[in-house]
């Protein structure tokens, strides 16, 4: 037996518990693993609360990130006593996910626990840090280097922007950091944020081209402060956009594209290829500066704790990571 988040669903609605399950109930997988930590992330919290219809398939353990170690596999590359990570590939939506003592996954899925971080640390960065890098990497690939000018990041608060800020002024960026969270400057700062910016600057219907601010931009928010961050971007700027706080929509118009040569870049982190997984992972190991993690990570909860904190991460209330002890 072992102890998960189960989210349920029936004619009143959604329903997450926590419960003990067997070990026979867990979904079809070549790799058996014993979680040591997962996180709470704004997609997990969505599918606790049901806030949003992330789940697919029901009875669904949510939790998109996990590390743990190889208890039995079938598959050729891992080996009972292995540390693995496992990020995205629709665990937690489609396929049963880390919020558990147990999960059993595909193989395919997993990375080595990289050098340099153990469990903890690899679940403080979670899919979040590892988003932030997979958008560094997308801005340098698109030639964006600390000499071209400020970089912007909104939802700056939050688990991608936090590790961003940290992440972006370790390599030599210049980064204005857009909160609606004032109290959280502080915090900013201390990340390695140049300057913050007040998101109710971004977050309002706005004009289809305003002046050039931005050589590049990380963008977990969406909506009208994406079109705005596109709005003002730099001549051949680029924006990294993966997350949509603000919403889904997306009201702009072509004017940034076609008269100053912005790009615009789509991060994919659940089904992001291996090869740029592992790259990415390797950077977070070597780059990130520890000792801002753990300000970035500064909350622990237990598995017991998990329903709380995803009401008060849909209420804003958090900033930066939950690391979830799933054995606590």
């Amino acid at each position: 037996m072992f102890n998960a988040i189960l989210v349920e669903k029936d004619d009143t609605g959604y329903h997450a518990l926590l419960k003990q399950l067997d070990e026979t109930a867990l979904p079809q997988g070549d790799v058996l693993i014993r979680t040591q930590f997962s996180t709470l992330n704004y997609k997990d919290a969505l599918a606790i609360t049901g806030k949003s219809p992330v789940v697919r398939s029901f009875p669904m353990v949510p939790g998109i990130d996990l590390v743990g170690t190889v208890e039995h596999s079938e598959h050729a590359g891992f080996t009972a006593g292995d540390q693995v990570v496992l990020n995205g590939w629709g665990v937690g939506e489609t396929h049963w996910g880390g919020l558990a003592q147990k999960a059993r996954v595909n193989g395919d899925w997993l990375i080595p626990l990289p050098e340099g971080i153990d469990a903890e640390q690899a679940m403080a960065i979670g899919t979040a840090g590892y988003t932030a890098m997979l958008c560094i990497m997308a801005l340098e690939r698109h030639g964006v280097t600390p000499d071209k000018g400020d970089i912007l990041v909104t939802g700056a608060a939050g688990g991608v922007g936090s590790v961003a800020i940290s992440l972006l002024s370790q390599l030599g960026y210049r980064v204005v950091a857009s909160t609606g969270r004032p109290e959280e400057s502080g915090y900013l700062l201390d990340l390695g944020a140049a300057e913050i910016m007040d998101r109710s600057e971004l977050s309002s219907p706005g004009k289809p081209l305003v002046k050039e601010r931005w050589a590049g931009a990380v963008d977990s928010v969406g909506s009208h402060t994406l079109a705005n961050v596109c709005a003002s971007m730099r001549y051949r700027g680029v924006v990294a956009a993966c997350g949509l706080a603000q919403g889904m929509d997306f009201p702009a118009t072509v004017a940034p594209f076609i008269l100053r040569g912005v790009t615009l870049v789509g991060i994919d982190s659940s089904h992001c290829p291996i090869a740029e997984r592992k790259l990415a992972w390797q950077r977070l190991a070597t780059q990130l500066d520890i000792s801002k993690l753990m300000q970035i990570s500064g909350l622990r909860v237990g598995l017991s704790e998990v329903i709380e904190q995803s009401q008060k991460l849909m209420a804003g209330g958090v900033r930066g990571r939950i690391v979830v002890d799933v054995n606590n």
